[in-house]
């Protein structure tokens, strides 16, 4: 029988533990995404429209999209008409990439290190990532990656924990990357403050589909076998026994998108 009993606490803060991580700790948490990534990118949603153009200024021609993944979101630069050169540590990952968009330059590099000439994006972009580099270093080097004016920006997809049933699947999932209210991510003293814009939508998914999401997340894919099993059937018990949800039948999965932007000073 799945075990249905969840924690007191709120959904973990992901990204408020990792920027005070030390760098090796940080490293080997973000080492879970070295692989798998054709089915990361079957299961993570997309970005919003508004979240793209509050994080992308009038007139970028250039674009650099660090921590890219596969692509998700280096998919929009590009259809935006932005130049962009995507950049990610894992192999794995840019090999998706480069099945999703042949043709777009892909970097292996890191945020502290992204082998990149200088001054040669209007934009530098961290979709899903920071919170799994050195912010200090990664701000550095975006400064030097940036045109005189360029613009530094993020964004995290969210799950919405403020509709109750979404908080407690964020609960079983151990979904980490959970902001808690007053969150602003470190930057470096390159930048002006951040601006920052939030946007509500849902994703249509099935209830398998959240079962493959939560896989793609960093506590299952570092969890034992054994954890891996109970993990998934907690979800199993949550969403067809506890919500009634039929297998195949679409959820909306609300989310919050967070985006932030930072002029370089």
């Amino acid at each position: 029988m799945p075990d249905t009993t969840l924690p007191d606490p709120a959904v973990p803060n992901l990204p408020g533990r990792a920027f005070a991580l030390e760098a090796g700790r940080r490293s080997a948490l973000g080492a879970a995404f070295e692989s798998g990534g054709e089915h990361y990118d079957a299961v993570r949603p997309g970005y919003p429209a508004d979240a793209v153009d509050f994080m992308v200024p009038a007139g970028a021609a250039d674009a650099a999209d660090i921590g890219a993944g596969t692509g998700i979101f280096t998919g929009l630069l590009v259809a935006r008409g932005l130049r962009t050169t995507a950049v990610d540590p894992s192999a794995d990952m840019l090999a998706a990439l480069r099945a999703r968009l042949p043709g777009v330059p892909a970097v292996q590099g890191t945020a502290e290190a992204t082998g990149l000439p200088e001054a040669c994006a209007d934009v530098v972009v961290f979709a899903q990532a920071w919170h799994w580099v050195d912010p200090l270093a990664a701000s550095t080097e975006a400064a030097r990656l940036l045109r005189p004016g360029g613009t530094l920006a993020l964004v995290w997809n969210q799950l919405d924990v403020s509709v109750p049933w979404v908080h407690r699947l964020a609960r079983i999932m151990h979904a980490g990357d959970v902001h808690r209210p007053g969150f602003v991510p470190p930057l470096g003293p390159e930048f002006a403050p951040w601006e920052s814009h939030d946007t509500s939508w849902e994703d249509t998914v099935t209830p398998e589909g959240l079962v493959e999401l939560a896989k793609s997340r960093s506590y299952y894919l570092r969890a034992s076998a054994q954890v891996r099993s109970k993990v998934e059937a907690n979800l199993r018990w949550y969403l067809h026994e506890h919500l009634g949800h039929a297998p195949g039948e679409p959820v909306a999965l609300p989310y919050v998108t967070h985006a932030w932007r930072a002029a370089k000073a």
